[in-house]
């Protein structure tokens, strides 16, 4: 297991006032980190619209990553959800 900061944007920042969560991620990959968010959110967030996760993507501090990607090393990460409008 490895802890991964997880920045919060748009509809995300609504969770925790300092617009970052520390997330235990089993594994090495974005995917990794997605599932995690998964269980974590119901649990924490009941409330929260946990199916916007399936719709948004994942970045570090150079690029969007992929669902295969590794995590970053620094361990710092950047949800991003879907956004619409000009």
């Amino acid at each position: 297991m490895r802890q991964v900061t997880v920045q919060l944007f748009g509809a995300f920042s609504e969770l925790d006032p300092t617009r970052e969560i520390a997330v235990e991620v089993a594994g090495g990959q974005v995917a990794d980190l997605r599932a995690a968010l998964k269980a974590l959110l119901p649990l924490r967030w009941p409330a929260f619209r946990a199916g916007l996760l399936d719709y948004s993507a994942f970045s570090d501090q150079q690029q969007v990553l992929r669902d295969d990607d590794a995590l970053p090393d620094d361990g710092r990460v950047a949800i991003l959800p879907p956004v619409s409008g000009g």
